[in-house]
């Protein structure tokens, strides 16, 4: 997400942060191409407006005149009303209610609603420790019901049985009447889409709210919709008191004007941002990580966060144990380690996290990467246990057996071995005390073409 945007803005405000005297002729070209970048982006054109006017009245100010490094104070600026663009801090779910707290959700056809009930589950359930229920009233689709009770399954929670020949209200209210008696905490209400807003649609939602008095409604829109999901989210504002949005399909969109529009059109907080096909990708919205992102300063914050949710503690500490102990790192350990990376979403969403590696993830071809990756694990699956513990058994003639058993060639297996043999050098190097120094220089010389100079913050 944000892909094209990033690139363009950090271009543009490289020129100015070179400045040593921000005038406002200077400040004057730098403001054009920032509002053609958010234009390009599908930024609601009102928004765009807003923003470059609030940015130059604080560029041309006391602020930036009598600072020491105005190009600095100026994409300081930039960033504050990015995030003030996107609504200061992160809005958190509601759920200091009596149980079950009800949450409602609401949206387009294929905006990814009932996807998002599943991920939304699991996260109250993993991350927040909650008991949760799930029923769909969406009676216009049996497959919708289908697929929520196939996804609460995957994630699971709990799923409140209804059937196409019921009403929406009797479905929702014999749901409360069960999570109140089985002491659910959440409830979380599937409804029914429609392919465009109609009257129909809005008055059965209307009255399906006003029965079950849910203490969130969150709105789903498909970002890729850029400012159509701004202004249908502002149409269901209308009819709906909307506490919060949740943005779905942000993988797949590289310019981010919902993002940038959803708030300031509707006045309605972004509170997740769904990242992936998986139950596992949603991501509560931080307008101040997602600003930094944006303007290439990356996102470690977040990237701590789904390491702490997404690696196994257990095997993390007994693969630290052992290497400490200088047992060696065998390939079991090292398809290991590249299943961990794989769980974060792959190596490109944690590159687009890393300070100043937005654009040198794809400068490296982080895609071409991933497959690479992926070519990993599949040969040393084709690997026997004994050859996966001690790699140095793997003859010519066993080289063969298992480029053929996956499908690769040979010299793809003898790349795999030499990066696997880098790696357990470096990993000895864990023990010493000067050790973390050149495993830092060791790891540097391992990335690929293109990406062995990043590293901090972008120059400013």
């Amino acid at each position: 997400m944000f892909d094209n945007l990033t690139e363009r803005l950090t271009q543009t405000l490289r020129s100015v942060t070179g400045q040593a005297k921000l005038t406002e002729d200077n400040i004057k070209g730098t403001l054009r191409e920032v509002r053609m970048a958010l234009l390009e982006a599908d930024v609601a054109l009102p928004v765009v407006k807003a923003f470059i006017n609030s940015v130059k009245e604080r560029a041309v100010g006391q602020e930036v005149s009598k600072s020491l490094s105005p190009g600095q104070v100026f994409v300081k600026i930039v960033n504050e009303e990015l995030v003030k663009v996107m609504g200061e801090a992160n809005a958190e779910l509601d759920l200091a209610t009596q149980p079950p707290a009800v949450l409602m959700m609401a949206g387009l056809q294929g905006a990814g609603k009932t996807t998002s009930v599943a991920k939304l589950s699991r996260f109250l359930k993993e991350r927040k420790k909650k008991k949760v229920l799930v029923v769909s009233a969406d009676v216009y689709r049996p497959a919708a019901i289908r697929q929520l009770e196939t996804l609460a399954g995957e994630v699971g929670v709990e799923f409140f049985p209804s059937s196409a020949d019921q009403d929406p209200v009797d479905i929702a209210e014999a749901a409360i009447q069960h999570a109140r008696v089985k002491a659910f905490d959440v409830l979380i209400l599937d409804t029914a889409g429609r392919l465009h807003v109609d009257d129909d649609m809005m008055q059965e939602i209307k009255r399906l709210h006003a029965s079950v008095q849910p203490v969130e409604t969150l709105f789903v829109v498909d970002s890729m919709t850029g400012q159509d999901a701004a202004n249908t989210a502002k149409a269901f504002n209308e009819v709906l008191p909307l506490t919060g949005v949740i943005l779905t399909k942000t993988d797949g969109d590289a310019r981010g004007g919902a993002a940038l529009s959803v708030r300031h059109i509707t006045g309605k907080p972004i509170k997740f941002l769904g990242v992936g096909e998986k139950t596992d990708a949603l991501e509560p919205f931080h307008p101040d990580r997602v600003a930094s992102r944006i303007l290439g300063m990356g996102d470690v914050l977040s990237l701590i966060e789904e390491a702490e949710h997404k690696i196994d503690k257990e095997k993390a500490e007994k693969f630290a144990k052992k290497v400490t102990k200088g047992k060696g790192f065998d390939l079991e350990d090292f398809r290991e380690q590249i299943q961990q990376m794989q769980n974060m979403g792959g190596m490109m969403s944690m590159l687009e996290k890393l300070p100043g590696m937005g654009q040198m993830a794809q400068a490296a071809q982080a895609a071409q990467a991933e497959k690479g990756i992926q070519q990993m694990c599949v040969i040393i699956n084709s690997m026997t246990p004994h050859e996966r513990r001690h790699p140095d058994v793997i003859s010519g003639s066993r080289k063969r057996r298992i480029a053929l058993g996956s499908g690769t060639q040979v010299q793809d297996v003898n790349r795999l071995l030499k990066q696997h043999k880098q790696m357990a050098k470096m990993m000895k190097k864990f023990g010493s005390k000067s050790g973390m120094a050149k495993l830092a220089r060791g790891m540097k010389g391992m990335m690929p073409p293109g990406m062995g100079g990043g590293g901090g913050f972008p120059r400013m």
